[in-house]
């Protein structure tokens, strides 16, 4: 749901590589003498990783908004949202590498200067596409940011310490659900300074330099003493894979399925097999790739990517339709929209905090039961809109929305630590880097099929029977999760 993990390294304490699979160990991570993050340099990073997670759902609200203003049409609209995630899903791992090799502290500080210069160019992009490439480089900036985080946690703490500032990351999370949906329906409709949606682009830059300035000064330096070599040729052939599955699927159907649009679906399958026979052949040369194809050979880390596959995308389309629907169907203002969301991002939240502790006791078995009740929350959803769709309201919503909260938090906090308890401690930064990456990748393929779905059947079915749809194309989703994770072991290390 949101990006509960970047690439975190190994901890200083990690054991040497096996010599079984030297070509994916990670690094270790920094030297002995790191400097201890304190309380100050704890809420910088903290602060630094909650700007990008909250910007993904802020957006949201306002898309019609933007639409409105910018005369940007339903297939931008989507590279409005997804552009921000494709960029940060194929450069996560680099910048996590980046900061090994150079200094974690100095990419945080150059990220979050990025953040700033590249939000306020959202803020003053004059039209849609101006905004749609100020997304992308938004999200390059990041993909930048966010592995510095863990990255500086994991090198900076220890004992307790880091148990408990882990702790507080995974709740940042969910407390950018609950704030981006309020927050960016309330910016708009104040319409500060009668800058309307754009706000929601220029409340970042305060807060992104208040970052850099604080990290200068508490944020101790640490990098890795033995990096790992950039990927570049499978981050390009990453890149080029999902550009030509994302980019037809979003903007085929508003321009009518022109040649170009088949073109790039037909190269799709080509790209995706180079990037797995580079990565094969780099892991066998000695080198680190970006998705080590060892690392799938994991069961619990296959299966964990399948499950990452249709939760994430399930709930990155979810949170796009819905704010469309709400906004264009029922004809509700920002601020309610963003109201109508809280049931489900308080149930997030609350099954966020829950988690650790139903995890130790129940191990995987929490996220079926999460499985469960998202299915649960999603069927309530359909029926409701189903039955009346012409008084379906908020207030009708909020026992559905609810429930798919608190499934979509006992699944997608714990997914991380049940999927990499398998994988070997010195290879758990590479592991937690390619799980990752498919959550970005899913949360931008969700926006593409399920907003082209919704977007392409409304006009005709009308919003509630469009929207029922989706939410069946979801439920199939979480019935994939609900088998994938009775397949993972019951009880995690």
């Amino acid at each position: 749901m949101t990006q509960r993990l970047a690439v975190a390294p190994a901890s200083p304490r990690t054991a040497t590589p096996s010599t079984a699979a030297p070509s994916t160990a990670a690094p270790q991570t920094t030297a002995p003498h790191t400097s201890t993050l304190g309380t100050a340099g704890l809420v910088t990073v903290l602060l630094g990783a909650f700007l990008p997670m909250l910007d993904f759902f802020i957006v949201n609200v306002a898309l019609p908004t933007i639409d409105k203003d910018l005369a940007a049409g339903p297939a931008v609209l989507e590279l409005v949202a997804a552009g921000y995630g494709i960029a940060f899903a194929v450069l996560l791992v680099l910048g996590g590498r980046l900061g090994d090799t150079f200094g974690r502290r100095r990419l945080f500080v150059a990220g979050a200067a990025a953040f700033a210069v590249t939000s306020l160019a959202c803020g003053l992009a004059p039209d849609a596409w101006s905004l749609v490439a100020a997304r992308a480089a938004q999200g390059a900036s990041a993909a930048l940011l966010i592995p510095q985080v863990l990255g500086t946690i994991t090198a900076a703490t220890d004992g307790a310490r880091r148990g408990r500032a882990l702790s507080v990351y995974g709740a940042v999370g969910g407390i950018s659900v609950v704030i981006g949906q309020v927050l960016g329906g309330m910016l708009v409709a104040a319409d500060l300074f009668g800058t309307g949606w754009r706000s929601v682009f220029l409340l970042n830059v305060p807060f992104a330099l208040l970052a850099v300035v604080l990290a200068v000064r508490y944020v101790p330096e640490s990098r890795a003493t033995r990096a790992a070599a950039v990927d570049v040729p499978g981050t390009v052939l990453l890149t080029a894979s999902l550009l030509s599955l994302l980019v037809p699927l979003m903007e085929g159907r508003a321009a009518g399925w022109p040649l170009w649009s088949w073109v790039l679906l037909a190269l799709f399958p080509v790209f995706a097999t180079a990037f797995a026979l580079v990565e094969r052949r780099a892991e066998r040369r000695g080198d680190t790739p970006l998705v080590p194809p060892s690392l799938l050979r994991i069961p619990e880390m296959r299966r964990g990517l399948g499950i990452a596959l249709p939760y994430f995308a399930g709930f990155g389309g979810f949170m796009f339709v819905i704010a469309v629907a709400l906004q264009q169907g029922l004809r509700l203002g920002v601020v309610a929209a963003g109201w109508a969301l809280v049931p489900m991002a308080v149930g997030y939240f609350t099954a966020s905090l829950s988690g650790p502790r139903l995890i130790g006791r129940w191990g995987s078995r929490v996220l079926s039961a999460g499985a469960v009740v998202q299915a649960l929350g999603l069927t309530t959803i359909a029926l409701t809109v189903l039955a009346d769709a012409d008084h379906f309201s908020p207030l009708r919503m909020a026992p559905g929305v609810a429930l798919a909260g608190i499934g979509q938090g006992l699944i997608g906090t714990p997914l991380f630590r049940v999927v990499l308890a398998k994988v070997p401690a010195a290879r758990a930064g590479v592991g937690s880097g390619v799980l990752a990456t498919g959550q970005q990748s899913s949360l931008a393929l969700g926006v593409a099929t399920l907003g082209t779905l919704y977007l392409s059947l409304s006009p005709s079915l009308g919003m509630g029977r469009a929207l029922a749809l989706c939410l069946g194309v979801q439920l199939l989703g979480s019935f994939t999760v609900l088998y994938l994770t009775t397949r993972l072991p019951r009880s995690v290390g």
